[in-house]
């Protein structure tokens, strides 16, 4: 058999096709994170990379289940995944990103009585993690 011939088998095509779909699929997806997060770090003006951290450290971790931060599976507070397309950010403020990042500074400026306490982060620490959170 030709080497032509062999290539057209469906023996050898199927696999083939499979892996070009495969790897298609992995490209969009990482064109479309990349999007995601140059709009997060537009709409923010914050670093998402140095984000992860600064959740640990100041403890958003522990009362949040948050995708990607090792360790961000609490359930007191509710999960921060796919933020940008909320609404509202803590049930009170429109969702943008001067609001989160007033809110991640001074929670009970929008909501007295929520149970999240400030947690001490400087400004640009807040964009940081906005852009994280909006990035994913």
């Amino acid at each position: 058999m030709r080497l032509a011939e062999r290539l057209l088998d469906w023996r050898v095509l199927v696999p083939l096709g499979a892996v070009i779909l495969a790897g298609g699929a992995v490209g969009v997806h990482w064109y479309e994170s990349r999007q995601k997060a140059e709009l997060a770090a537009t709409l923010t003006g914050g670093d998402a990379s140095r984000a992860p951290w600064l959740m640990t450290r100041y403890g958003c971790a522990g009362c949040h289940t948050i995708k990607g931060v090792p360790g961000a599976d609490g359930k007191v507070g509710p999960p921060l995944n796919e933020l940008i397309e909320r609404v509202y950010i803590g049930g009170t403020a429109p969702n943008n990103a001067e609001n989160l990042v007033r809110w991640m500074l001074e929670p009970q400026r929008f909501a007295p009585h929520v149970a999240m306490p400030p947690p001490g982060l400087t400004e640009g620490e807040a964009r940081d993690i906005a852009a994280y959170l909006y990035s994913r």
